[in-house]
């Protein structure tokens, strides 16, 4: 039987193709969507998109819109 070792990573420094090296990111929140919860990571410096991630529900949990 395997067990699960890590549940999630986040990322704490990227490489900006404007800035030229790796900088600290911020993660932000951008979509809640049925599949999962989409994240995007900007540059501290200059606020450039230097990826996103998506996080994916594992339980069928819903969201119930009223």
């Amino acid at each position: 039987m395997r067990r699960e070792t890590f549940r999630d990573f986040d990322a704490t420094e990227l490489f900006c193709p404007k800035c030229r090296r790796a900088v600290p990111v911020r993660k932000k929140l951008l979509l809640i969507l049925t599949s999962g919860e989409k994240y995007d990571y900007t540059c501290v410096f200059c606020g450039t998109s230097v990826g996103d991630k998506m996080v994916t529900m594992k339980d069928q949990t819903r969201l119930i819109i009223t």
